[in-house]
């Protein structure tokens, strides 16, 4: 079975690069003390903190795991990519709901950057994927739990800040 591909700014390649290193370099080297010293502790089999720290060195490794995939698997987004024409991935988008007059400001990103709490949604969203390939001026409709939300494109550029 072929991997995902994975889409990633030049700013979110970045910060999977730099996790990865700390990871690797820091964090091992922090848990692998840390089981030493439990250890040390005498018997290892009702040592909590030798426990907790085998648990944490499993989710390191797995997560370790996880990022060297996702950039093995990685497309890099080229600024040059970015239309400004209609909604792509790393196009940073204003949406107007229509019921409530609100706009909102969004950067389109590929699942693996995406991060609500800095309005960087996933091209895979409900969000994302309904105003992709949409030019300014289209109306959405977005199915979400509580109903459906309707959103008027209202400016597509390239997000400076990727």
């Amino acid at each position: 079975m072929a991997s995902k591909e994975v889409i990633l700014t030049q700013d979110g390649l970045e910060k999977l690069e730099k996790e990865l290193e700390y990871l690797k370099s820091v964090k091992r080297k922090e848990v692998a003390s840390r089981i030493k010293v439990a250890i040390n502790f005498g018997d290892i089999s009702e040592n909590s903190e030798y426990e907790n720290a085998k648990n944490e060195q499993a989710f390191i490794e797995g997560r370790i795991i996880t990022l060297e995939k996702m950039l093995r698997n990685a497309r890099l987004i080229d600024e040059g990519e970015i239309e400004t024409g209609v909604v792509s991935v790393g196009s940073r988008v204003t949406l107007r709901d229509l019921e409530y007059e609100e706009d909102f400001d969004y950067t389109i990103v590929g699942s693996a950057e995406a991060n609500p709490g800095e309005n960087k949604i996933s091209n895979e969203s409900p969000v994302g994927s309904a105003i992709l390939g949409k030019p300014v001026g289209d109306v959405v409709e977005v199915n979400v739990p509580a109903g459906v939300i309707k959103y008027k494109i209202m400016n597509i550029e390239k997000n400076n800040k990727s």
